[in-house]
């Protein structure tokens, strides 16, 4: 069985990175290993982050098309998106619902990887 996963993203400087996901999106710092790759967890969530170069070209496919790199299924979508547009408006997507059952909103790191936090409509 599976028991854990976590995505980990390539980012320009860890501790800039490390800094931005406390402040802005909430999550705690669960380890830094040898300044290179940390670990940082919110509720049941978790992403690794190790400095290392990342394809520009990339990064700018999946920002124009809309491409996640993350999806965190979430309990209060919309208080959620309410903390992060209080803390980091500018990176932060409208709440939208969606036709396939998802209330949900994306926000855009530092390093361009975009997170979908996504909550099931009940009916």
């Amino acid at each position: 069985s599976i028991e854990f996963v976590a995505p980990q993203l390539l980012v320009d400087d860890l501790s800039v990175s490390i800094a931005w996901y406390e402040q802005e999106l909430g999550f705690r710092t669960e380890f830094v290993y040898e300044g290179f790759y940390a670990a940082l967890s919110r509720g049941g969530a978790t992403l690794h982050l190790k400095c290392a170069p990342k394809t520009l070209a990339d990064r700018r496919h999946r920002s124009e098309g809309e491409h996640l790199d993350a999806f965190f299924e979430v309990k209060g979508v919309e208080e959620l998106h309410a903390e992060f547009r209080e803390r980091s408006a500018n990176r932060v997507g409208d709440l939208a619902e969606r036709p396939w059952g998802t209330r949900d909103f994306t926000v855009e790191d530092l390093d361009g990887y975009r997170l979908c936090f996504s909550e099931p409509v009940t009916p």
